[in-house]
């Protein structure tokens, strides 16, 4: 390199380079408390956080499953972004008849045993109620968002009814919140929420869950 010899960066390169550092450093927790009408903590609801950006940096997920065991699915609440396909996986020594009539996904896999050739692509958000042909009392779920942003309530390792959603960029979302529970149809529930800089928390009340 030349004695003297300097780099010039144009001012929006300069001005992108630092934006997209900032939203890297600047991502947020985002602690979420779910609670029913009686002031109980909730587990198994989905909260997701929605908004234009959310859903620019949504990308289809990979290997996923759901899988029938124990003539039950696994896990009974599956959450993917739009465009994952789904494999279904029948670890039983019977067959099953999986099928869903839901306007976000209506599909069938007929009789089967092991796992069918093709996955079943989810192409729409929305809640997917999945049945089972032969074996009544099977029941499972597959909500699909069009957001990376979103977390259930009560996993392994977070307190009854709290959700934690990670690495939250900046900006002015909807939170919604989900839970199998909730009558069939019913919309998720939404509230607003400004994500800053720093850690925050929300709270969540649904109400009219079925026992």
């Amino acid at each position: 390199m030349h004695a003297g010899f300097h780099t010039r960066v144009a001012p929006r390169a300069l001005a992108l380079a630092f934006g997209l550092s900032a939203a890297v450093g600047w991502c947020a927790s985002v602690q979420v408390d779910v609670r029913d009408g009686a002031g109980q903590p909730v587990s198994g609801a989905v909260v997701f956080l929605e908004s234009t950006e959310a859903q620019r940096a949504a990308r289809p997920l990979q290997g996923v499953e759901m899988a029938q065991e124990k003539k039950q699915f696994v896990p009974g609440v599956l959450v993917v972004t739009t465009g994952t396909e789904v494999h279904f996986p029948n670890r039983d020594a019977v067959r099953h008849h999986v099928y869903s009539f839901s306007p976000a996904k209506k599909f069938e896999l007929k009789l089967y045993k092991g796992t069918p050739a093709n996955p079943v692509l989810f192409d729409r958000p929305g809640v997917v109620v999945l049945g089972c042909n032969i074996h009544d009392q099977m029941v499972g779920w597959i909500l699909v968002v069009d957001t990376p942003y979103f977390a259930q309530s009560g996993v392994p390792g977070q307190p009854a009814g709290q959700a934690v959603l990670g690495d939250v960029p900046p900006g002015t979302y909807q939170l919604r919140t989900w839970h199998p529970g909730l009558p069939v149809g019913a919309a998720a529930l939404a509230q607003p929420l400004v994500v800053g800089s720093a850690a925050l928390s929300a709270e969540v009340t649904l109400t009219g869950l079925a026992p």
